[in-house]
C-alpha cells in the first residue's frame, strides 16, 4: 500500500475518534519497533497539512535490558531528518523485571511500567498527549486475549483520558494493518531497533496472533468482523 494511502488511514482514525486538537503537544512513544517508527513518520507528515496545528516529540523509555543502554542513534538521525525533538529516558526496567523480580510473565508488567514512565515524561516535558503504536491487529488480538486470558469482553481504547495525570493517550494506527505497516517500514527504510528483551517473540500476544491466523482460514475476514463488532457495540470507546 502506498504511503499516502496508509497515512490517509491514520488521518481517518484521527478524525473518527477526534484524536488531535488545536495546539496539541503530542509525544510519540518510540520503542524502536516498526509500528512506533511508522507512527512517528505519519504524525510528523500529517502535522504539515492537518487543519489543526500540533507538534510532535519522540520519546523513548529505554528498558536497558541486561543493564545495557539501547543504541538509538539511527532513530536520532531519523528524528533529525523529520525536525522532531527526541528524548530518551534510561530506566532500570530490564534488570528489575528479569534479574531482581524474575517475572514469569513479564510483558504486562513491563508494558504498564514503561507507560507509567512515558506518562511522567510527558508531564515533565509539558506534552498533553501520548501517541502509541497499537494497530488494527493489536486491537483484534487484545480483544481475544481479554476473552481467553481474562474472561472479559474488552479492548484498549483509541482515545483515553488519564484524569490522574491529565494526559490523553491516543492510538492513531488502529485502522492500519500490521502487514501494511511492515511494508511501509521496509519501503521507508525505517531504522528498526531489534528488541533485546529476553521474552521477545515468546508471549501470549504472539500465541494469540497465531490463533487468529488459524481461525481466519475457517472464518474469512474475521479480524474486520471483530473490529466492526466492537465499533457497532461502542465497546471501550470504539
Amino acid at each position: 500500500m502506498a504511503m499516502d494511502k496508509l497515512t490517509g488511514r491514520v488521518r481517518a482514525a484521527v478524525q473518527k475518534y477526534d484524536l488531535i486538537d488545536e495546539g496539541d503537544k503530542i509525544a510519540v512513544g518510540v520503542s524502536g519497533g516498526k509500528d512506533s517508527l511508522f507512527l512517528l513518520c505519519a504524525l510528523a507528515e500529517l502535522s504539515h497539512y492537518y487543519p489543526k496545528h500540533y507538534t510532535v516529540t519522540a520519546v523513548t523509555a529505554d528498558p536497558c535490558f541486561g543493564g545495557v543502554p539501547g543504541d538509538y542513534s539511527q532513530i536520532q538521525r531519523l528524528c533529525d531528518s523529520l525536525s522532531v525533538p527526541y528524548i530518551i529516558r534510561k530506566t532500570d526496567l530490564g534488570p528489575l523485571i528479569f534479574e531482581e523480580r524474575k517475572e514469569e510473565n513479564p510483558c504486562s508488567l513491563c508494558a504498564r511500567m514503561r507507560r507509567g514512565i512515558l506518562h511522567n515524561l510527558c508531564l515533565e516535558l509539558g506534552l498533553n498527549k501520548l501517541a502509541l503504536g497499537h494497530h488494527f491487529d493489536d486491537a483484534v488480538q487484545t480483544f481475544f486475549m481479554n476473552l481467553f486470558y481474562g474472561g472479559k469482553i474488552g479492548c484498549f481504547s483509541p482515545k483515553t483520558f488519564l484524569s490522574r495525570k491529565q494526559i490523553t493517550v491516543i492510538r492513531p494506527l488502529v485502522f492500519c494493518e500490521e502487514r501494511e505497516i511492515k511494508g511501509a517500514a521496509r519501503r521507508l527504510d525505517l531504522p528498526v531497533v531489534k528488541s533485546a528483551c529476553p521474552a521477545d517473540g515468546v508471549t501470549a500476544r504472539k500465541d494469540t496472533e497465531e490463533l487468529v491466523k488459524k481461525l481466519e482460514k475457517d472464518f474469512p475476514h474475521l479480524r474486520q468482523k471483530v473490529l466492526g463488532a466492537m465499533q457497532r457495540a461502542g465497546l471501550d470507546g470504539w
